[in-house]
Order: structure tokens, then sequence, then C-alpha cells
């Protein structure tokens, strides 16, 4: 799914060189070493048993985040888009950063995924910087996206 929802998402985005280089294997060792770090919050979310989407959340990665806690992933298949998902995934990232001693989270969006942007301004982020961000396929220029009340983000699951 992380592929099949990447590619959608940044395939006008991202330069070829970078979709061309993404695939299952380079993304599952990824998935292993960030899954066997305990300060890492992975989250699925599931609908009638398919896995509709998925969130990755932990420490910031850069400074930019002055403190918060980082939504690194936030996706969801195009099957499950608009049912709540998205948002529920949300609250839920900011409710377990919340118990780690996060006060505030941030998230960063990729500069003209118009798409993420209005969602996540609609869940109540707000723009509080740029960063770029070195990826490991391409250093793409991201919007910072803030919360910094995660009770009441973690309230709209």
């Amino acid at each position: 799914m992380h592929v099949a929802v990447w590619r959608d998402t940044y395939r006008d985005l991202a330069p070829p060189e970078a979709a061309a280089a993404l695939d299952v294997a380079r993304r599952q060792a990824r998935w292993e070493a960030t899954l066997a770090d305990p300060a890492q919050i992975a989250l699925v979310a599931e609908i009638d048993g398919a896995l509709a989407g998925f969130g990755l959340a932990g420490p910031p990665g850069d400074p930019a985040f002055d403190g918060r806690g980082e939504v690194k992933y936030l996706y969801v298949g195009r099957d499950f888009a608009r049912r709540g998902t998205g948002r529920r995934l949300l609250a839920a990232l900011a409710a377990a950063l919340a118990e780690r001693g996060y006060a505030a989270l941030g998230l960063g969006v990729v500069v003209g995924n118009d798409p993420a942007i209005a969602f996540y301004e609609a869940q109540g982020g707000r723009r509080a910087g740029a960063y770029t961000d070195p990826g490991p396929l391409w250093r793409s220029h991201n919007l910072l996206y803030a919360w910094d009340d995660l009770a009441a983000l973690a309230a709209r699951g």
C-alpha cells in the first residue's frame, strides 16, 4: 500500500528518478528498521478486513518542528478516501503523541500536494513554517503544518 499510495500521490511532484527508485523491497526494508525503533508509533486502519490506511509518528526529524512530535506518514488508500479514515488516524496519532509527552505535533506536506494541504487545513492545522526534507528518494520542499492542542485534535477522531 505504501508504494502504491506514494506513487499515486507524488507522480506529478517527485522527480521521475525518485519514483523509479521506489519499490516494495526498498520500502519493506525501511519499514522493518522503523518498526524496530520503540520511539516510533505505527497505526493501521482497516475497513471490512482490508488495509485502508496507516500512519507513523515519533520524534521530530528536523529542527523546523520546534520540539513537536512529527507525523511522518499519513496515507489512505484511494478506495478508502473520504470515509473519515485519515481524520481518525490523525486523531489517534495525536493521542499517542500526547501519551508520549508531546504537547504539539507537526507534519510536512510537499509543496504542490494541494489535496493533502486542504485536508490538513480542514483538520485545524496551521502553517508554521517550511523546510527541505532530505528524504530517502529526493529532497522535497515541504510546508510545515502544526497543531498545538493535541487534546482538541485527538477529540476529532
